[in-house]
C-alpha cells in the first residue's frame, strides 16, 4: 500500500495495543492528553470535544481513588455534543468506548415513546447494555482461556481420530497396531508382538502433527452435540422487563438431549472449542461483573436527543417527545432498573447525548434534563482541508480503506495530492449546495469516482498501479457535482 511518498496517502502505523479490559489500569496509563491524541488517530479536528470526553473518562478513573463515602456522592458530568450530522459525534463515544474496554450502547432518542404508547420504554437502553456487557466479559474470559480449551479440544479430537486402548485392556492377540500414513489416513498392520505403550504414543504424537497442521481437516468423526432445551415461555412472552428468567429457571427441569452427528474435524473444533469454553468459563461470575461494569463504566450515547426536545402540544407522531425526557430524567439522574440478570444502577453511567439542533435548541430540554448535561460541546462543521485531512490522516483512513480492496486484485491504487484536495473540494461543495451530511459525503464521492475501476477490474488483469490525478477526478465528478439534477440524485 501506498504510503507518504509524495505520492500516496500518508497512514500512521498501527502500533496502539489492543487496551486492557480494567478501567483503572487503562486510566493510568493515558491521561487526558494522551487520550485526546488517541482519538487524534481517527477523528480530524473536534479538539473541544475530544479534551471533554477524555476529561470525563479520568475522571472516572479519579473517582475510584477517592475516599469510599465521598465516592458514591461524585456523579459523571454528563455530556452533549452539538452539530450537524458526519462531523464525528457518534465516532468520538464509540472510540472513547474502546478505549476504555467499557460497555457502549449507542440509540436513538427518537424512537422511544412515552409510556402508555406502543414502542420501546427508556429502560430498555440498560438491559441493551447488560447485555452487551455480558458479552464483552464473556469474551475476554474466552480470551484467557482459549488455550487451555485449545488443548483439550486437541486431545477430544485424537481420543475420536485414534481412540485409547484402556490400561487394562489386554494386547490384542493378533497384535493389531496402527500406521499413519502422510495423508493422515490410518491403517492396521498385524506384526509379531503385541503393541506397545510407546507405539501407541508414537502413532498419537504423528496424528497430532497432522491435525496441527490441518491435513486431517477433511477426515469425519463422530461427536455428540447438546441440544438446550427451549422455553416456550420464553418465547411467548419476550418481556424485556421480567425480573425472572423463565429459560434459566427451567433449565434444571427440561431434560437436556445430545445427539450424535458425523462432522468434519474442522467443524468437530468449532463444535468442541465451544463446549469447553463453556465449561471453562463460570457465567455467573461474568454476569457479576458485567453488572459492577455497566454500573461503574457504562457509556450511553444518546443520539438524536433534538428530536425530542418538543415542547407540549404536540401532535401525531411528536406527541410523546416531552413525555420521554421525563421518562428519561430518572434513568440519567440515577435510578435502578431491573434486568433479568439483576438490579443496574444508572447513578455512574456515562450519558452523552448528540443532536444537531437545527429547528430546536438545548434550551428546549425540559430544565430538569438540561440539569442533567452540564457539559455543552458544540462540534465545528467540516470544511474542505478537514475532508482532505480525513482522506489522509486517521487510521484505517477511507483511501486507504480502497487501496486495500483493489491490492486483493494484485494491483496498487494510488492518489496524487492535487486529487485528494480535488475530491475534498466537491466533497465540500456539494454539501454546500445540497443537504450537508458532513464527512459521510465523502463516502459518495469517493464510491461514484472509483465505480467504473472496481466494477472493470477483475477482468482488467493485473495492473502494476493505478493513479488517480485531479484531472481524472475532475472529468468523473465535476460534471455531476455542477448539474443540479444529477448531483441531487447521484452524489
Amino acid at each position: 500500500m501506498t504510503t507518504s511518498d509524495g505520492h500516496g496517502v500518508a497512514t500512521r502505523p498501527d502500533i496502539s495495543p489492543a487496551p486492557p479490559a480494567d478501567e483503572a489500569a487503562i486510566a493510568e496509563a493515558l491521561t487526558p492528553r494522551q487520550i485526546v491524541e488517541e482519538l487524534d488517530r481517527y477523528i480530524i479536528g473536534q479538539d473541544e470535544a475530544k479534551k471533554a470526553v477524555a476529561i470525563a473518562l479520568r475522571n472516572r478513573w479519579r473517582r475510584r481513588h477517592v475516599a469510599e463515602g465521598m465516592r458514591e456522592e461524585i456523579l459523571p458530568n454528563n455530556i452533549i455534543l452539538i452539530g450537524p450530522t458526519g462531523v464525528g459525534k457518534t465516532e468520538i463515544a464509540r472510540r472513547l468506548s474502546r478505549l476504555a474496554g467499557a460497555p457502549f450502547i449507542k440509540v436513538e432518542a427518537s424512537k422511544f415513546t412515552e409510556v402508555g404508547y406502543v414502542g420501546r420504554d427508556v429502560e430498555s437502553m440498560i438491559r441493551d447494555l447488560v447485555k452487551i456487557a455480558i458479552n464483552l466479559v464473556r469474551e475476554e474470559e474466552e480470551a484467557r482461556h482459549a488455550d487451555t480449551a485449545d488443548r483439550r479440544v486437541e486431545e477430544r479430537l485424537l481420543d475420536l481420530l485414534l481412540p485409547p486402548v484402556a490400561e487394562s485392556e489386554p494386547d490384542d492377540p493378533e497384535g493389531r497396531r496402527f500406521v499413519v500414513s502422510l495423508s493422515g489416513q490410518t491403517s492396521e498392520t498385524s506384526p509379531r508382538g503385541g503393541p506397545s505403550e510407546d507405539r501407541k504414543r508414537r502413532t498419537r504424537e504423528k496424528l497430532r502433527g497432522l491435525l496441527r497442521d490441518g491435513v486431517l481437516d477433511e477426515r469425519e468423526v463422530e461427536v455428540e452435540v447438546s441440544e438446550k432445551p427451549i422455553s416456550l415461555l420464553d418465547a411467548a412472552w419476550g418481556m424485556e422487563g421480567m425480573d425472572l428468567n423463565v429459560g434459566e429457571a427451567l433449565k434444571g427441569v427440561l431434560p437436556s438431549r445430545t445427539r450424535r452427528r458425523r462432522v468434519r474435524v474442522a467443524e468437530a473444533r468449532r463444535i468442541l472449542r465451544s463446549e469447553e469454553l463453556a465449561n471453562l468459563v463460570d457465567m455467573d461470575e461474568v454476569t457479576e461483573r458485567a453488572l459492577e461494569r455497566t454500573q461503574s463504566m457504562g457509556i450511553v450515547f444518546l443520539d438524536e436527543i433534538d428530536k425530542v426536545a418538543g415542547r407540549q402540544g404536540g401532535a401525531g407522531p411528536d406527541v410523546s417527545r416531552e413525555g420521554v425526557q421525563r421518562d428519561l430524567l430518572p434513568i440519567v439522574e440515577g435510578s435502578t432498573v431491573q434486568t433479568r440478570h439483576g438490579l443496574v444502577r444508572t447513578d455512574h453511567i456515562l450519558f452523552i447525548a448528540a443532536g444537531a439542533f437545527h429547528v430546536s435548541k438545548p434550551s428546549d430540554l425540559i430544565p430538569e434534563l438540561q440539569g442533567r448535561f452540564p457539559i455543552r460541546v458544540e462540534l465545528e462543521s467540516l470544511d474542505a482541508d478537514a475532508f482532505a485531512r480525513i482522506l489522509r490522516e486517521p487510521r484505517y483512513a477511507l483511501l486507504s480503506q480502497y487501496q486495500a480492496l483493489i491490492e486483493t486484485e494484485s494491483t496498487r491504487l494510488e492518489f496524487e495530492d492535487e486529487a485528494i484536495r480535488e475530491i475534498a473540494r466537491i466533497a465540500n461543495h456539494v454539501n454546500e449546495r445540497t443537504e450537508n451530511i458532513g464527512a459521510r459525503r465523502l463516502h459518495t464521492v469517493l464510491s461514484t469516482l472509483l465505480e467504473e475501476i472496481l466494477f472493470d477490474l477483475p477482468e482488467a488483469g493485473a495492473d502494476d498501479t493505478i493513479t488517480i490525478d485531479a484531472a481524472f477526478v475532475r472529468d468523473r465528478l465535476a460534471r455531476i457535482a455542477d448539474d443540479e439534477d444529477l448531483r441531487r440524485y447521484i452524489l
